[in-house]
């Protein structure tokens, strides 16, 4: 807690501090990594016409975090705030497209497992007869 209070979080004066140039510097690499492969997968799901349906807002959302992780790379070698805020807020439309096809997601296997149950049901039914 000593090394937070320690910090100069003055907006003109923002910049990485030493004792987290490695967490900053694996992030950067981890967000372009992610980004990436967040592209790929959706290419590879847009194969489908249906898939293309998830596979497209996929590879917006992997290209929203590769652009944020080049925004904190500028940050990073120039201080220049305005990076920083931009790469926060092509984070957050990442998470943000995310969060959305996670619900659509949940929202398709609840359908789906009704589906079957209701299915099974009507053929266990037919059999019983």
């Amino acid at each position: 807690m000593d090394q937070l209070e320690d910090l100069d979080l003055n907006p003109s004066s923002l910049k990485v501090p030493s004792q987290f140039q490695y967490l900053f510097d694996k992030m950067n690499s981890d967000m372009k990594f992610v980004g990436m492969f967040t592209i790929i997968y959706g290419g590879l799901i847009c194969l489908s016409i249906i898939g293309a349906l998830v596979g497209v807002p996929l590879i917006i959302a992997g290209m929203r975090i590769r652009e944020a992780a080049d925004q904190f790379s500028i940050f990073k070698k120039t201080d220049n705030t305005g990076a920083m805020r931009s790469g926060f807020e092509l984070q957050g439309k990442y998470f943000q497209i995310l969060k959305v096809l996670i619900i659509v997601g949940i929202v398709i296997t609840v359908i789906y497992i009704i589906f079957i149950i209701f299915f099974l049901s009507t053929l266990l039914s037919m059999f019983m007869r």
